[in-house]
């Protein structure tokens, strides 16, 4: 049980969302943690350089080509990947795309309280048993946050903070992410960003998680905020390796909610399998960069573009 979900929190966020990491990387810059976090990285030793070689995938006709990249969206200092067959697609490429398109931290802020903000008063936490309470104690203290400094949200939304806050504890950093790096790469090179979802549509999936779910999600990240590490890293492993098999089989096996995979994975692969085929008609070359966990596993986004006609080409590096 404790297994299962540091594969689905992890998969969720580290593969699949960056609307948190925005919003709490713009927070984090004045709070004890931040600084907690700042203090130890100037103070460890120079990160070990790793060369990832993360898949590629292209889907092309007479007129247009579409090259696909599985993300990662907190990476530790020190991953090279931004290179060989990767950098050359990019630099092919007309335009970018990404899940969201960067928009402005303080109003995803105000999004997210719309939508995480608890309003009935009662605390996430106090719903739970004697016995999670007291592991949820453990869990945010170890995270250096108050007991009651997530009080006002939903579960689900506490849930996020804390994978959240427990993967830059860790050393793994958004502004070393994939699409950070892909978007500081477009906006040198004038080329444009495109969003294929919006921060409202992103947390407004994760509210509508049934009360069930949202409990699930909450008491599963706080037994195994301990594994959030080792859980990203073998994760990121796969990743680097160009190994979507091994990755999906670690996104996939253990996924004991049937409401988490259907809403944030193969719903919005059929969406985006969609958005591949209509983009087809139109001319061009496009760079298309989402969570790996999208392009793994048995509804991955190159599966579903097969009811198309469309079929996606591994490239080898």
């Amino acid at each position: 049980m404790k297994k299962t979900l540091s594969k689905i929190s992890t998969a969720v966020i580290a593969l699949t969302f960056a609307t948190m990491a925005q919003a709490q990387e713009s927070d984090k810059q004045d709070s004890d943690i931040a600084a907690q976090i700042i203090e130890a990285a100037a103070q460890a030793a120079p990160p070990k350089t790793v060369d990832a070689d993360p898949a590629l995938w292209v889907v092309k006709d007479e007129d247009t080509t579409i090259y696909m990249l599985g993300t990662v969206h907190f990476l530790k200092p020190g991953m090279t990947w931004f290179d060989e067959a990767v950098k050359e697609a990019f630099d092919k490429s007309d335009s970018v795309v990404l899940e969201i398109k960067p928009g402005n931290p303080a109003e995803d802020q105000q999004i997210f309280a719309k939508y995480a903000i608890d309003t009935t008063g009662v605390a996430a936490r106090t719903t739970l048993t004697e016995d999670q309470q007291k592991t949820y104690e453990k869990a945010i203290t170890s995270l250096g946050m108050p007991l009651n400094g997530l009080d006002p949200f939903k579960p689900w939304a506490v849930a996020l903070v804390m994978q959240v806050t427990a993967l830059q504890k860790v050393g793994f950093d958004p502004n070393k992410g994939v699409e950070k790096i892909l978007e500081n790469a477009a906006n040198t090179a004038g080329k444009a960003i495109v969003g294929l979802e919006t921060t409202d549509y992103q947390l407004g999936l994760f509210n509508s998680f049934s009360p069930e779910t949202q409990k699930i999600f909450l008491t599963q990240t706080i037994e195994t905020i301990d594994d959030t590490e080792s859980g990203l890293d073998a994760l990121v492993e796969s990743w680097a390796k160009g190994d979507p098999e091994t990755l999906g089989e670690l996104l996939n096996k253990d996924l004991i909610s049937p409401e988490i995979k259907q809403k944030l994975l193969t719903t919005r692969n059929a969406n985006w399998a969609k958005w591949i085929n209509d983009s087809m008609a139109k001319p061009g070359t496009i760079f298309m960069a989402v969570g790996a966990g999208h392009l793994a596993g048995s509804t991955d986004v190159q599966t579903l573009i097969g009811a198309y006609g469309l079929t996606a080409e591994r490239i080898d590096y």
